[in-house]
């Protein structure tokens, strides 16, 4: 499409307008030794993302000679990928940037639709029957899993997988210290294969027993996992419902249900996460925007709220709060949460993008997301000295063992240079933890291989 898409007719009215014979004698005070003859040499047409990398790349010539731009492989939990320019172009209209939390449904009906659109992604994204519209973030929204399945199965103890975010663990840990004054001891460890590492379901049985008959309210997940490791959950479910208990499949990267099945259908009760990676990237740690689903049996345990279709006495299509079980609504004895707000204006804009995207374009997105990663795990393990910590399928994220065991060093030298290498693991000084999107070209993973290859003793 052209930029300027004004057909033969249009530009001849206007001429007429303005009393020029032509476009040329519009370019008549321009001496004609100045004048392109040719057209401009623009190369291939590039879509959106490699066009903004490109013209990053023209504005950073003016640094300092030699100096090559800023390029990150961090996620440990936060992938970037692409926003298109269409997000922030409609998520800037005034009358989502007016709004706020739809207390009077007759007058928010464009904002409950919103969130009514908001939910049906995520429960279509997760594979679960119902999904609410009121979580702060990925961390968060696991730690309210866990309350909701105390309340469910009225059970205290929750089993974490060791592939659970760290954060994420600490969140709910300091939410149920409010319930018990030692938290962490109402949670027991499921350990992850050495080798693939997956949760093993051996050790998440062991963590059941151990816990005490009936004592297990629910075993959460995290896929893919830290470590960048996609999780096997059918048997961890089977695991879990035999003893009772709910799954809780937590994830950090959405974009990874465009290639992979849906929690709900392995066997998940519960499914939640982050999905700022596709509403507007790493933002200093935040905001974020939580998402939550679960079986529609439980609907009534969820916490936060619930915007529902209806229609009105004339017929006519409306949307209103259905379940609203926050604390500001019903007495705080019966809330299911004291969530106080919601980030609205950036599930809005995680709705833009998956509507872009549609359900082909988020599995050509996952598509590709594989591949580069994929790619950059073959380059850099077979580096000499560099090896991946696990066999398991990955996606986006994989940890890799750097030569020398000192993966703190390679990014503190690398970081210098404007090179962030990605996240060396607190839990293992030789671990490299890298993330590899879409935004990521070709020559990039190239870069960060040679330059790990030079900086590592």
């Amino acid at each position: 499409m052209r930029y300027l898409p004004h057909t033969p007719e249009d530009i001849a009215r206007m001429l007429r307008v303005i009393g020029a014979p032509s476009v040329e004698a519009l370019f008549a005070h321009i001496p004609e030794t100045l004048r392109a003859e040719r057209p401009l040499d623009l190369g291939p047409a590039l879509d959106e993302a490699s066009l903004l990398a490109h013209l990053a790349e023209l504005a950073a010539r003016g640094r300092a000679s030699g100096a090559e731009g800023s390029l990150s492989f961090l996620g440990g939990g936060l992938t970037p990928h692409h926003v298109p320019t269409a997000v922030d172009a409609l998520l800037q209209r005034a009358e989502w940037y007016t709004s706020y939390t739809p207390y009077q449904p007759e007058i928010s009906q464009g904002t409950l639709q919103a969130v009514f659109e908001f939910q049906t992604l995520v429960a279509e994204l997760f594979g679960l029957a119902i999904a609410n519209a009121s979580m702060y973030d990925g961390a968060s929204a696991t730690a309210e899993a866990i309350l909701m399945a105390r309340r469910i199965t009225g059970r205290t103890h929750a089993v974490i997988s060791s592939g659970l975010h760290p954060h994420y663990l600490e969140t709910a840990e300091t939410y149920l210290s409010g319930l018990h004054p030692h938290a962490e001891q109402v949670f027991g460890a499921a350990q992850l294969d050495g080798t693939r590492g997956q949760t093993d379901p051996a050790t998440v049985e062991a963590a059941i027993v151990a816990a005490g008959d009936g004592g297990v309210c629910c075993v959460v997940v995290q896929t893919p996992n830290y470590f960048g490791v996609v999780e096997d959950l059918a048997p961890l479910a089977e695991v879990a419902h035999r003893h009772g208990a709910l799954l809780v499949a937590v994830t950090t990267e959405p974009v990874a249900f465009g290639a992979l099945q849906p929690p709900g259908a392995l066997g998940a009760d519960i499914a939640c996460g982050e999905g700022i990676g596709l509403a507007s990237g790493p933002s200093l740690g935040g905001p974020g925007v939580g998402l939550f689903a679960a079986r529609a049996e439980h609907t009534r345990s969820m916490p936060g709220r619930l915007v529902g279709e209806t229609v009105d006495r004339d017929g006519q299509r409306g949307y209103v709060l259905t379940l609203a079980t926050r604390e500001q609504h019903i007495r705080r004895e019966k809330a299911t949460s004291n969530i106080c707000t919601n980030q609205g204006l950036c599930a809005l804009a995680f709705t833009i993008h998956a509507c872009l995207l549609g359900r082909r374009g988020l599995a050509e997105l996952a598509a590709l997301n594989l591949a580069k990663a994929e790619y950059a795990k073959g380059l850099l393990s077979s580096l000499r000295g560099f090896s991946l910590c696990y066999s398991g399928p990955t996606f986006n994220e994989f940890a890799l063992r750097v030569r020398g065991g000192n993966a703190a060093h390679a990014v503190d030298t690398l970081a210098g240079d404007g090179l962030f290498a990605g996240v060396a693991l607190a839990c293992a000084p030789d671990t490299l933890l890298v993330a590899v999107t879409e935004k990521h070209r070709k020559e990039d993973i190239e870069r960060l291989a040679r330059s790990l290859d030079k900086v590592c003793p």
